[in-house]
Formats: structure tokens, sequence, C-alpha cells
């Protein structure tokens, strides 16, 4: 299994009001080797706020798939009215495979 973390930095009081974005229902839940995605809002920053995007998979050939779909798109675009400017100020993809697990 794979964890796809998007690191997203965003303007302070914005990851939590953009964290519940990313874990709507949709395609992304439809997609082939699809396991989970995860919003971790990092804690006692004072300059920006920081969240982690971490989306679980089987394999990263799932991941591309995903990545290259016209669902991925749509999920990405913005919209045309012009809502001013993107709260975000800068992300970072980290692919990670998961070598070891313990669970309760």
């Amino acid at each position: 299994m794979f964890v796809v973390t998007n690191r997203i930095k965003t303007k302070q009081g914005m990851a939590e009001r953009m964290a519940p974005s990313f874990t709507k229902p949709g395609a992304l839940q439809e997609m082939k080797g699809f396991k989970k995605v995860e919003v971790h809002l990092t804690q006692n920053l004072t300059e920006h706020d920081e969240m982690s995007v971490n989306m679980y998979w089987e394999t990263l050939e799932d991941f591309q798939a995903w990545k290259n779909s016209d669902a991925f798109k749509q999920a990405h675009s913005r919209p045309s009215s012009g809502e001013g400017e993107s709260p975000i100020l800068g992300s970072e993809i980290v692919i990670a495979e998961v070598a070891s697990t313990l669970e309760a």
C-alpha cells in the first residue's frame, strides 16, 4: 500500500475551513485501488496553516490513474467566477510505501 501526502500551506485560518472539501463523497471513492483519505491539521504554527491530505492507494499505478483522470481534473478546477485570491500558499507531494503497521 502507498500513502500519497499533499502537504498544503494556507493562509491563517483557512486549513480548518478547507479540510472537509477533501473528504466529500465523490468520484475518488469509485477509483480502483483507493482505500481512504485523511486530512491532518498541523498544530502550533504561527505564520500560516498547514494540512496534510493523506490518500491511501493499493498501488502507485492506481494513484497515477486517479491523477490522470477527468474526475481529478474536475475536483481540482477552480470556479471561473473569480472568487478572489487563492488561500493556498504552496504545496508539496510526498509518496511513501507503507512498510509496517500496528493496529489496536
